[in-house]
């Protein structure tokens, strides 16, 4: 599979990369998805101390193990469980993100984390706190490199100004498109990478399409569209765009066209899914027709808030 650089890092992702929070808690069945992974050529693996409570960094961590060397290991902190563990609170202080990355490096078994994110982030933090505690953490060489998770303008200005984030994890579709006009060649030209996740938009993007809609969807339809504007629309982009490849690969590549876009962060729960995300990183990339018919047959969509 080919990989692509992390920003200005020393990091080349695989162009798919696992989003583990879909895992699971079984040990066994997780490592035949990441067996798979690995087989197919996918070297980037994204989780965060939020997921399962932290036992989703332990089963990865125990996965990659033997092949610690030759994989990217991303996690998360800035959200902290309550001691009820039924809800969680923000929490970006150096403080809690210097204590958090301890717990992940324990949970995950190793003594460095390749891309360490805050999972999150307001206009409201102290950022200059957080960033010390990053640097700090790249200094101590507790981490490689960090970036944030995000997809509020006014918080990715405010890294790209003060920080050394390597990256910005956003979710980005032919069904989301707010990153394009603004945060996409904003982060280019200060080269940063961009990891993306929600490519399929909860499954509308795939061949199942409306099928396995959920009463949410169907009842507000998903971001700028109705239910009856999906029902219109989303036939039109299989029939002209889906004909011999399936509406995922579509959408894939349509994340992987952005020359800002190093990785597409993909959730997988078996093997099979696994191999449907390789194959559609490793299909034909769309033509700039095909790009330019998608933005025809969909919205524009812009960021509204956190400006």
């Amino acid at each position: 599979m080919k990989k692509r650089q992390l920003g200005t890092s020393d990091l080349y992702v695989s162009e798919i990369g696992l989003g583990c929070m879909s895992l699971g808690t079984d040990q066994l069945r997780a490592e035949s998805v990441i067996n798979a992974a690995l087989e197919e050529g996918i070297n980037y693996f994204d989780t965060a101390d939020l997921y399962d409570f932290g036992k989703n960094e332990e089963i990865v961590g125990l996965a990659l193990k033997n092949v610690r060397d030759q994989v990217i290991i991303a996690t998360k902190a800035g959200n902290r469980w309550t001691e009820a563990k039924d809800s969680w609170t923000w929490d970006p202080s150096k403080e809690y993100i210097k204590e958090a990355i301890k717990q992940s490096l324990k949970r995950l078994n190793t003594d460095y984390i390749d891309l360490y994110q805050l999972h999150g982030g307001t206009i409201e933090d102290n950022i200059e706190q957080t960033i010390e505690a990053f640097e700090e953490l790249k200094t101590e060489g507790f981490i490689r490199h960090y970036g944030i998770s995000s997809i509020r303008p006014n918080v990715i200005r405010e890294y790209i100004d003060k920080s050394n984030i390597v990256s910005v994890m956003m979710q980005y579709s032919i069904l989301d498109r707010r990153p394009e006009e603004e945060a996409l060649p904003l982060l280019q030209e200060n080269r940063i990478g961009v990891v993306t996740r929600g490519t399929v938009a909860k499954g509308l993007l795939s061949d199942f399409m409306l099928n396995k809609a959920s009463q949410s969807i169907k009842k507000n339809g998903y971001l700028d569209y109705s239910f009856d504007e999906l029902q219109e629309m989303l036939p039109v982009l299989k029939e002209k765009l889906a004909s011999s490849r399936s509406l995922a690969d579509v959408a894939i590549q349509y994340n992987l066209a952005q020359p800002a876009v190093a990785s597409v962060v993909a959730g997988a729960s078996s093997p099979e899914q696994i191999k449907e995300n390789a194959r559609a990183a490793n299909s034909q990339p769309l033509t700039e027709e095909e790009i330019k018919l998608i933005r025809s047959l969909t919205k524009a969509n812009k960021y509204d808030q956190h400006r």
